[in-house]
């Protein structure tokens, strides 16, 4: 086989190894009827390995119908691919033919065959086993000889797992399989494509042709083109239309440079744009500013802290696992004694209830002074052990410190 006519004859551009093995593929499996999956990312070029298959093909004198399965809504699919009759359903005036009666005795390519809902894909199974197949609204038994060819650009298996594909017609249809590569994986393709389809833009409008320097160049194979083919298409007449002008005498060609092509790079933005990971170039943060982000959040969790212990009022909430210890300015003054690490609260403000004053609590008073009033009866009731009056009121033993009453001042206990 000639793989260059081969190239030359469907107009593919690339000298790529996986794309080469893809052509040879679909050439070898071309003279069976056998089903095929072409697998491989939007705008890849898959379409082109199902023309070829047919073209070399017992069927290549046959009709060849391309199907976009998630072109159609869920009602319409099985009428557009089996037909149907005279009242079927509101709008069906009259006898239809689908794409399998349409395309009898040639080959039908049904493009994201993942999108096909659950009851079309049983039907297409019953074709692809024995050719038999029923219009929409009718009873009798059509038959067909059709060569099955399918795409998708998803994981079929993770479908079959996720229960959106029958397992049954996966097994069916990926017994004879080709991968299209990604322009990603073909980055010596790139530039081939780009003067391609500047060639062609540039002859179509009688504008000058353009050329890239190396580090031009560079800049294009950087990027992912997640578009593939038809992304790059559309980027290298863009940018031929912009920079290129018309052919003069002395101007038949525009060399641009890298920093010229950048400018026009697409600059997608979202989660499922992935990031490039380059190690420690500038990636990671300084020590001052790791400094200053650990300092703004201890400050706002004292604030926290404080706040929490002021809304509850003495009673403690359900536990959490507690945060990173807090630099305290009377940390010289706790010297010896052993750090604890409260349980911190969490509030639902939609299940909130305002904690109960003590019955005891005469009128007028702030809820500075509960606090420190819980604080004092915790105290007490504890013989002055401040770790366990902090764990039974849910705040932490610095809070208890910064409001002990004066009778506990002296060394922890109560004068």
């Amino acid at each position: 086989m000639d793989l260059q006519a081969l190239k030359n004859k469907f107009n593919i551009i690339g000298n790529d190894p996986a794309l080469n093995l893809a052509l040879e593929t679909a050439v070898r499996l071309a003279p069976t009827d056998l089903s095929v999956l072409i697998t491989g990312e939007t705008g890849a070029g898959k379409e082109n390995i199902s023309r070829i298959i047919h073209q070399y093909s017992l069927r290549k004198n046959g009709k060849f119908f391309t199907v976009n399965c998630g072109a159609f809504a869920e009602g319409l699919i099985n009428s557009e691919l089996f037909g149907h009759v005279k009242g079927a359903y509101t709008g069906a005036s009259d006898n239809r033919s689908g794409y399998f009666e349409e395309a009898n005795g040639g080959t039908l390519f049904l493009d994201e065959i993942a999108e096909l809902p659950m009851l079309s894909q049983a039907l297409l199974l019953r074709v692809l086993q024995n050719g038999e197949y029923r219009k929409v609204g009718s009873n009798k038994v059509e038959h067909t000889d059709v060569r099955v060819i399918a795409a998708t650009n998803i994981d079929l298996y993770e479908a079959v797992k996720m229960g959106k594909f029958r397992e049954d017609l996966y097994y069916r249809l990926s017994a004879a399989r080709i991968r299209v590569p990604s322009l990603a994986e073909r980055k010596d393709d790139i530039y081939l494509l780009f003067r391609k389809f500047t060639s062609d833009f540039s002859e179509r409008y009688g504008m000058c042709k353009i050329a890239l320097t190396e580090d031009a160049v560079a800049v294009l194979k950087s990027y992912r083109w997640p578009g593939n083919i038809r992304q790059l298409m559309g980027f290298t007449e863009a940018l031929t239309a912009q920079e290129s002008m018309k052919i003069t005498p002395t101007s038949q060609r525009i060399v641009l440079d890298g920093a010229t092509v950048a400018r026009y790079m697409p600059k997608e933005q979202g989660p499922n744009l992935p990031a490039i990971y380059e190690g420690d170039k500038g990636g990671t943060l300084s020590d001052a500013e790791r400094q200053a982000i650990f300092k703004a959040i201890i400050d706002l969790k004292q604030e926290v802290d404080a706040l929490k212990a002021e809304v509850h009022g003495g009673k403690a909430p359900a536990p959490q696992i507690a945060g990173p210890a807090e630099e305290d300015p009377f940390e010289a003054e706790w010297q010896g004694e052993e750090e604890s690490k409260p349980s911190r609260p969490v509030v639902h403000l939609n299940n909130y209830e305002v904690p109960e004053e003590p019955e005891d609590a005469p009128e007028g008073r702030t809820m500075k002074e509960i606090q420190k009033e819980n604080i004092r009866r915790a105290l007490i009731k504890h013989k002055g052990n401040r770790k366990a009056a902090a764990e039974e009121l849910g705040i932490s033993e610095r809070t208890i410190y910064r409001n002990l009453p004066d009778e506990f001042k002296k060394n922890g206990e109560r004068k």
